[in-house]
């Protein structure tokens, strides 16, 4: 794609435009999860400060996402899913994606360190950077584990979160954490195994493409098998109670069943699916609903 393309912008911007950039599908799952951590902790704060606080974590979230747009502009053109988007489609230039998502990143720090303390803002900001650098610029287009080593960028929130209400980490967020860590794997490779046409026109060596959709099938089980132990361990620990216990054993007893429909798909010999990708489909979805009741009930359980 020549730079004329991403960076000319041909066409009219829109508000939709700028808060498209944001993502706001992937930012509504990280402000949920970052307000729980808030919610979960020991201590009361100022409702305007903890607003404010999920405030900050949703602009580092979009300021994440303005910045992994302008970066992988590239990829974005060729890949079906993502082609629509304001910089391929030219609407947003991507020099002008880029000065929003620093402005924002800015703006999400500073905000953070007046606001609540200087941890909970430098925790935000090594999210962003992670998300960032490590992420975006190095494991998405350098190695298949890529969605492995780079979960760790969309865990951070519930820390965040803890970390804005009291001053500090303990147990409880670390744990939150893993939880989204280790949910990552089988969440995304779902979505890789029907999006595997994409990231191959694209050259992202995503796990399907590089393995093979067989290897990949076999990797959602596994996670979502090693994510049940994990899912339960705040109710182990004794840091969360039965309601948070009970509801975190039938969710992931379900979410291993999905995974296992996805593992046991039809398949034809080289192990591409033969019903059009439908079991990861659906477990793709409860995956998503999987963590916000999940992480409901820690709320939940944290009143009862």
């Amino acid at each position: 794609m020549s730079d004329s393309t991403l960076s000319g912008g041909l066409g009219v911007s829109t508000a939709a435009d700028w808060f498209s950039l944001l993502k706001p599908r992937v930012m509504s799952l990280v402000v949920f999860t970052g307000a729980i951590g808030l919610i979960v902790a020991p201590t009361h704060i100022n409702p305007v400060l903890a607003f404010t606080a999920i405030l900050c974590i949703a602009l580092a979230a979009g300021a994440s996402g303005a910045i992994n747009m302008w970066y992988d502009a590239d990829i974005d053109a060729v890949m079906h899913r993502t082609a629509s988007r304001p910089i391929p489609a030219g609407r947003i230039t991507a020099n002008d994606a880029l000065g929003y998502g620093i402005v924002l990143s800015a703006i999400s720090v500073l905000l953070m360190a007046m606001a609540t303390n200087l941890l909970a803002a430098a925790l935000l900001a090594l999210s962003i950077f992670y998300y960032v650098f490590i992420y975006t610029m190095w494991l998405k287009r350098s190695t298949p584990q890529n969605i492995v080593i780079g979960g760790a960028a969309g865990a951070f929130p519930p820390v965040i979160g803890w970390a804005a209400a009291t001053g500090h980490v303990s147990l409880l967020p670390v744990l939150l954490f893993t939880i989204v860590f280790f949910w990552t794997p089988p969440h995304f490779w779902s979505l890789s195994l029907f999006a595997s046409g994409d990231y191959e026109r694209a050259g992202v060596p995503m796990l399907p493409v590089i393995k093979g959709p067989r290897h990949t099938r076999l990797n959602v089980m596994v996670y979502s098998v090693l994510l049940l132990p994990i899912a339960l361990s705040p109710y182990l620990f004794g840091l969360c109670g039965l309601f948070y216990g009970a509801t975190a054993l039938v969710l992931s007893v379900v979410f291993c069943y999905y995974c296992w429909r996805v593992l046991t798909d039809q398949q034809d010999p080289q192990g591409h699916s033969l019903t059009n990708n439908a079991p990861a489909r659906a477990a793709f979805k409860y995956s998503i609903l999987y963590l916000f009741i999940l992480f409901g009930a820690c709320a939940v359980d944290r009143f009862i």
